[in-house]
């Protein structure tokens, strides 16, 4: 299983993730059911994040969900789910 981790930096000239429909993700904190990984059906200024736990559906602007990521697992890479 490849997985990006990926790495803070200094500067405020970053690039946004490179995130597409389909990709998991996995986030720092975990959600209130207890799963750390979720699957992205929407990109754009806001990111659209469903659950692999229990299926709930998120809305985080992009700026937040940069910073909540941990890391991203292809789609097709991933693997369950």
């Amino acid at each position: 299983m490849r997985c990006w981790k990926l790495r803070a930096s200094a500067g405020k000239d970053l690039m946004p993730l490179d995130v597409q429909i389909g990709d998991i993700v996995r986030t720092r904190k975990p959600h209130a059911c207890g799963g750390d990984r979720w699957r992205v059906y929407r990109v754009g200024a806001d990111i659209g994040l469903r659950c692999l736990s229990c299926d709930r559906r998120i809305m985080l602007p992009r700026r937040k969900f940069e910073r909540a990521v941990k890391a991203i697992l292809r789609g097709d890479e991933a693997g369950g789910g």
